[in-house]
C-alpha cells in the first residue's frame, strides 16, 4: 500500500456545484501532493434521496475536471454487508443498543437547555433506551457515547488545517443513530468502514463536516480501526450565509468545454486560498500541475507513517 490514500466521497443527490468541486479538488490534490492514491465513493445508501443519474453526471464532471482516480469507484450501496457485521460486534460488545424512541417522543424527554446541540442538526439523545426498550418495539441502533464507568466521552484531534480540536461527544451529541428507524445505515457507520475498507489514511472534506469527525473516532476506537488524519477545507457560502447547497440554489459546476472547466477549477482554488495559478492554460492538465505546487505551498506535506 502507498504512504497515502485519499478519497472524495459525494452523495448523488444532484451534480457537483462549486461547493463540491472545492472538496473534489482539495482531495485530489493532497493526494498528488504527497504522491499518493485518490479514490473516489458514491455515498448512495440514502435511497430515498440518491438517484444513479446522478451520480453518473458527477462522475462525468470529475473527468471533464481531470480529477482522475486511481481506482475502481466503490459504491456505497454494494457495501452493505460489512456495516451489518461492524453494527453486530458493537451490538455484542455492549457498545451500541436497539432504541425504540421515534422523534416525537425524543423532543418531549428534552427538558433542559443543555441538551439542545449547538449545532443546527437536532438535538441530544437523552439516552432513554440505554438501561433497555420498557417494553417497546426496537426502532433504530445508537452507539453508546459513554464509557463504562457512565463517564463523558470527550474526544480530541488535530486538523491540519483548523488545529487542535475536542468535543464533549456525550453532551454535545449523545448516543447517536448507526442505523436509522427505516432501515437505512446511517452516515457515520457507512464512512467510517467504508475508509478503513478502502484504506483512506488521509481525509479531505469540507469544513461542514469536522463536527462528524469527533463521532467517527469514536466509532473508529469501538471497531479497531485506524484514525485517517484530517483536513477540512473553507466552505463556498450561498447569498444568505449558509453553506451552499442544492437546497439553496446551488447550481451545477460549469465544465462544458475547456474554458469553463478551468473557471470552475479556478473559482474552487480560489475558495482555498491558492495562489499564482495560470490564467489561460494550455489544458485543465497543465492547470492542475500548477495547482498541486500551490497545494504543497499552502499546505505542507504531513510525515507518512
Amino acid at each position: 500500500m502507498p504512504g497515502y490514500v485519499g478519497r472524495f466521497a459525494p452523495s448523488p443527490t444532484g451534480p457537483l456545484h462549486a461547493g463540491s468541486v472545492v472538496a473534489a479538488l482539495a482531495s485530489w490534490l493532497d493526494a498528488r501532493a504527497h504522491n499518493g492514491v485518490w479514490q473516489v465513493r458514491i455515498e448512495d445508501t440514502d435511497t430515498p434521496r440518491c438517484t444513479l443519474a446522478a451520480a453518473h453526471t458527477i462522475l462525468q464532471q470529475l473527468r471533464v475536471l481531470g480529477l482522475h482516480p486511481d481506482a475502481e469507484v466503490v459504491w456505497q450501496s454494494t457495501q452493505t454487508h460489512r456495516y451489518d457485521a461492524a453494527l453486530q460486534r458493537l451490538v455484542q460488545a455492549q457498545l451500541a443498543y436497539p432504541c425504540g424512541c421515534s422523534r416525537r417522543e425524543i423532543e418531549g424527554a428534552i427538558t433542559a437547555p443543555v441538551t439542545v446541540m449547538a449545532r443546527q442538526h437536532g438535538r441530544v439523545y437523552p439516552g432513554t433506551c440505554r438501561e433497555g426498550l420498557a417494553g417497546r418495539s426496537p426502532r433504530s441502533v445508537r452507539l453508546l457515547t459513554c464509557d463504562g464507568a457512565r463517564a463523558d466521552r470527550i474526544v480530541k484531534w488535530h486538523d491540519r488545517r483548523l488545529g487542535d480540536q475536542q468535543q464533549n461527544v456525550t453532551q454535545a451529541v449523545g448516543d447517536f443513530v448507526l442505523r436509522r428507524a427505516d432501515g437505512l445505515w446511517a452516515y457515520q457507520l457507512a464512512v467510517v468502514v467504508d475508509d478503513a475498507a478502502q484504506g483512506i489514511t488521509h481525509v479531505v472534506r469540507g469544513e461542514d463536516l469536522a463536527d462528524n469527525t469527533p463521532r467517527q473516532i469514536l466509532l473508529q476506537e469501538a471497531l479497531g480501526l485506524p484514525t485517517p488524519r484530517y483536513l477540512h477545507t473553507p466552505l463556498v457560502l450561498a447569498d444568505d450565509g449558509l453553506k451552499l447547497s442544492k437546497q439553496n440554489g446551488a447550481k451545477p459546476a460549469a465544465c462544458g468545454t475547456r474554458e469553463e472547466a478551468v473557471q470552475t477549477l479556478s473559482l474552487a482554488a480560489a475558495v482555498l486560498g491558492l495562489h499564482g495559478l495560470p490564467d489561460q492554460p494550455a489544458d485543465t492538465a497543465a492547470w492542475l500541475e500548477a495547482a498541486v505546487r500551490a497545494w504543497r505551498a499552502q499546505y505542507p506535506a504531513v510525515k507518512l507513517a
